[in-house]
């Protein structure tokens, strides 16, 4: 579930996910966010891209962990052909964050707002 805290962003990762991608849940400074994009079919090469390394990965059915291409680094949590957001970060540990539409919809609003708005006004 994504959370604002402050001014950090966070992920906040189930224990099985945690588990499962080898990570704990991301955190990134919230005006480091520069867009959000809604992708339907998730298992694209413009959405995943690289290779998974650490986490869990079983192709059309779940993707977790760190996505790795060159040296950018994607944090991902897709689940079978579920609707994604792509969160674009700057001067972050994760360049991006693929994670669900479900239950991040009223988050992802206020963080277009603002990103529309732009930070801070």
């Amino acid at each position: 579930m994504l959370l604002i805290q402050g001014e950090q962003l966070k992920y906040q990762l189930t224990p099985l996910e945690s588990l499962g991608a080898l990570a704990k849940s991301p955190t990134a400074t919230v005006s480091n966010l520069l867009s959000i994009n809604r992708f339907d079919d998730p298992w694209n090469k413009e959405v995943l891209r690289g290779i998974r390394a650490p986490g869990t990965g079983f192709p059309f059915q779940i993707m977790l962990g760190t996505m790795r291409f060159g040296s950018r680094r994607d944090f991902v949590v897709v689940y079978k052909r579920r609707p994604v957001w792509v969160l674009a970060f700057k001067g972050e540990k994760y360049e991006r964050w693929v994670i669900p539409v479900e239950q991040n919809q009223s988050v992802i609003s206020e963080l277009e707002n603002q990103i529309d708005r732009g930070w801070g006004s």
